[in-house]
């Protein structure tokens, strides 16, 4: 490890802990490389005396954090005293990834403890580099103490719901801006939230806001969140519209009749119709969009109005979406597929998200079609597709219903012999009632 450390990633103290415990090396670009070999030495006692010469050393903090988790109770306990007196709000913000991350294993609750009491007291300001740390951990941490001390705005918690990938962080920051601003009762601050929430690109911020517009008293609004892309989304939108003395089915009925409905309207539909919409999603399975026939297929699967017979050419849609929408409604019926027509399609000539579609549908099946169709497509073009039905292969085993003895089980077995032990393949072919 020559190069610099980058002192700044958790990840890597941990490694330089467990590299000079294994193999002693003087870390150069350290200013006490010797102390650094000592505080992570194999013999508890050198570890200890080493804590007692580290104090004022700030760069080897993250080594006293280590330590502060040592399986050596003498070491630990030393540990966790240099610590507690050596952090402060600068230093709590620096090490607070590493603590995290540390806490995540034995021993660990300490230094957490710790850094939350000395970050309490921190300002918004001082904590910034906190609330868009990369590591999930870390911005959970700080928004939960933001939260708790009041630090941030409901608008800002808003901004945070809506800016941040991680769900709780989301849950979390979205939630108590809501709550601060039904406690005021201000619309104005309620506009400055809500803004935010619905304008978020994750969905659990979006249907959050959504929902909140009914507290607000702007039920219209929601309107505009029924054509949403997300389900979440769509579902509390109906509430709030229902709540507001809408009818959110007469809404999806009449975009649907329109020229060029928004995808979200068309699964809407089948969201809260009934059977009696089944013909209008029909009408959408051929539409020159993609993003219409694949929401048109997904809501006749979840109507139960899927024919077999008017559903099939979707499997071989130019579209990805569409197949995969088509498939997970064909599985089910997937008996009712004929298998010479799907093996067909699991030829390289054909894209790959018909090979896959096919497949997929062939495997359901079970029994002598589910293995033919594995061992071809273990000469698929696809490494992924190859693997998956090597794995089927391999878990295969003569079902119930099935005549022992088949001869084709010993062909298809014999083109796969490269899957198996000399053994297990034996094994596989007496219990398919066939000669080892």
């Amino acid at each position: 490890m020559d190069e610099k450390m980058d002192g700044r990633d958790p990840l890597a103290w941990l490694r330089l802990d467990e590299m000079l415990r294994c193999e002693p090396y003087a870390p150069a670009w350290l200013a006490e490389p010797e102390l650094a070999i000592d505080l992570c030495h194999r013999d508890g006692r050198i570890r200890e005396a080493a804590l007692q010469q580290a104090v004022g050393c700030s760069e080897l903090l993250p080594l006293v954090v280590v330590r502060c988790a040592d399986w050596v109770e003498q070491v630990r306990e030393r540990a966790r005293e240099l610590l507690r007196a050596s952090l402060d709000v600068e230093t709590g913000v620096a090490l607070a990834p590493l603590i995290l991350l540390f806490g995540r294993r034995g021993r660990g609750a300490f230094a957490i403890e710790l850094v939350g009491g000395v970050l309490r007291p921190a300002s918004r300001e001082q904590l910034a580099p906190l609330f868009v740390h990369p590591d999930r951990a870390v911005r959970r941490f700080v928004h939960r103490l933001a939260v708790e001390e009041g630090l941030l705005s409901p608008g800002e918690l808003a901004r945070a719901a809506a800016r941040d990938t991680d769900a709780v962080v989301q849950n979390l920051c979205a939630e108590a801006a809501l709550a601060a601003v039904a406690k005021s009762g201000e619309s104005e601050e309620y506009e400055r939230v809500l803004e935010p929430l619905l304008g978020a690109r994750n969905p659990r911020a979006r249907a959050t806001g959504v929902t909140a517009l009914r507290a607000a008293g702007l039920t219209e609004r929601a309107e505009g969140f029924l054509a949403d892309r997300s389900g979440v989304v769509r579902a509390c939108a109906r509430y709030v519209v229902r709540q507001g003395g809408g009818d959110p089915l007469a809404l999806y009925r009449a975009w649907c009749l329109a020229a060029e409905p928004a995808p979200g309207a068309v699964i809407g539909l089948a969201e809260c119709g009934g059977r009696g919409d089944a013909e209008v999603l029909w009408g959408f399975v051929g539409h020159p969009a993609a993003a219409l026939r694949a929401r048109a297929v997904a809501g006749l699967r979840l109507l139960d109005v899927v024919d077999v017979r008017r559903m099939l050419p979707l499997l071989d849609d130019p579209a990805p979406g569409v197949v995969r929408e088509a498939t997970l409604a064909l599985l089910p019926s997937a008996g009712l597929v004929p298998d010479g027509w799907l093996m067909e399609r699991l030829g390289g000539g054909w894209p790959r998200h018909v090979r896959v579609g096919a497949f997929r549908l062939l495997d359901a099946r079970g029994g002598i079609v589910r293995l033919r169709a594995a061992v071809t497509v273990l000469d698929d073009p696809d490494e992924k597709v190859r693997a998956w039905g090597a794995r089927v292969v391999q878990r295969w085993h003569l079902e119930e219903g099935m005549t022992p003895g088949d001869p084709e089980v010993g062909e298809l077995l014999g083109r796969a012999r490269h899957l198996f032990s000399e053994y297990v393949l034996s094994r596989r072919l007496w219990e398919a009632g066939l000669p080892g």
